[in-house]
């Protein structure tokens, strides 16, 4: 379920747009959680095994506030994914046997506003983000793409961010261990020609 005393202290304490995800079943779920100060919720498994929940939640609170994580492993191409690359809910644990390239657009169909494209393969290995897979899918939809999973150098989010058409990227790992900070990535990606907010 979701942890909404933790999302309105995050509320009370940042003063930066966040997403919330985890445990959104429902549109009462998306209601509470926007309530308590989030700007946008993040829909992943709920919204495969349910996907009218995007169009309900888009008509409900405008598309601007619904994300569609996807968790993606490539595999091999076939008839049902000719893509090569499948989506996996429960955290990556189980195939769907749907193609990833047919749900992102799916999911904009349905009032998706923006898509959170989370590499299983990349993730927690700070060796890159799958640029094929970030490239295609931002290719393929109008709306905003946010590369996932692999970041471990600045160089990392260059290429996702050029060579992959994302949006914007996440990151985790090199600044929860300390590698990197924020300001530092932001004055790598400006000095490489990429337009940044600089606060500091």
């Amino acid at each position: 379920n979701i942890m909404i005393e933790v999302v309105r202290r995050v509320a009370r304490e940042i003063f930066i747009p966040f997403a919330v995800g985890g445990g959104i079943r429902t549109v009462e779920d998306m209601r509470e959680v926007l309530l308590a100060g989030a700007e946008k919720v993040s829909v992943n498994s709920a919204a495969v095994k349910n996907p009218d929940l995007i169009a309900q939640g888009a008509q409900a609170f405008g598309s601007q506030c619904i994300v569609l994580g996807m968790d993606v492993k490539k595999v091999p191409v076939s008839p049902q994914i000719p893509s090569g690359y499948e989506i996996y809910i429960n955290g990556g644990r189980t195939p769907m046997g749907i193609d990833a390239l047919w749900w992102a657009q799916e999911a904009v169909r349905l009032g998706a506003g923006e898509i959170c494209l989370n590499s299983i393969d990349a993730d927690g290995t700070q060796e890159g983000y799958e640029l094929n897979l970030t490239r295609m899918i931002s290719e393929a939809v109008p709306i905003p793409v946010i590369a996932s999973g692999g970041a471990g150098v600045p160089e990392h989010l260059y290429e996702v961010l050029t060579q992959a058409k994302a949006d914007a990227a996440l990151i985790a790992s090199m600044v929860h261990y300390g590698t990197y900070t924020i300001p530092a990535i932001k004055e790598y990606l400006q000095q490489r020609g990429l337009k940044m907010r600089l606060l500091w």
